[in-house]
């Protein structure tokens, strides 16, 4: 049985709140046309930040999406600046109507976090990938296939919440963290995962299954990287 979830992520209530309260002053002063503005603009707020509860791939090894939104980027690629190897890269845009909240793609032990400051681009751009600010999770699995999970800013998002911690062991879709406002999230996995979404298509945080990656076998076993 699941367990009962709040339906707003943490994060939100100030934001909600301040909305809220701002909209009562200005109806308390009888500024009707204000008010009406700050009563949707609380109702918005409510929505993005929603925390809707989600049921999880039923395949053991499956590749828990990490983001709502549209993944704009299936591709191999050399990624050396998480895994410092060769990779699988999906990319998702969120846009402001998207959930959030991001979960973990795959139980494992986090070994990483770097927070770096940076430009604020739009997130579906190529350049955002290399000059936004970012937060990246560098994991490994039970079975030390590493992989890395990036959330970037964007043009209007301008705060990254992480809550996991170098050390930390996450579950497949945990809730780790969110970005405020439109934004993307990178997934880079090894090679030996198999992908199973294409670009332009919608997919749904803590739901949705990206692809499968099995545990390996004694000849393609990966080492970790110190």
């Amino acid at each position: 049985m699941q367990k009962p979830q709040l339906p707003m992520a943490l994060e939100g209530y100030p934001f909600i709140l301040f909305c809220a309260f701002a909209t009562l002053v200005l109806a308390a002063l009888g500024w009707a046309i204000p008010a009406l503005a700050g009563l949707l603009l609380t109702g918005f707020v409510t929505y993005f930040f929603r925390d809707p509860a989600r049921v999880l791939p039923e395949q053991s090894d499956a590749i828990v999406c990490p983001a709502d939104g549209k993944v704009i980027v299936v591709a191999e690629v050399d990624d050396d600046r998480f895994l410092h190897a060769r990779a699988q890269k999906i990319s998702i845009f969120m846009n402001v109507f998207n959930v959030h909240v991001n979960r973990v793609p795959l139980t494992g032990t986090v070994e990483r976090v770097t927070l770096s400051p940076g430009k604020f681009y739009s997130a579906d751009k190529d350049k955002a990938v290399l000059h936004n600010e970012f937060c990246a999770l560098t994991l490994a699995t039970p079975h030390r296939q590493r992989y890395a999970v990036v959330q970037i800013a964007g043009l209007i998002a301008r705060r990254i919440v992480c809550r996991a911690e170098a050390g930390d062991r996450v579950l497949a879709g945990e809730r780790f963290g969110l970005i405020r406002f439109g934004s993307r999230v990178d997934l880079y996995l090894p090679l030996t995962a198999r992908i199973a979404v294409k670009v332009g298509e919608k997919v749904r945080a803590g739901e949705t299954a990206l692809g499968f990656l099995s545990a390996p076998t004694e000849d393609n076993r990966e080492e970790p990287v110190a």
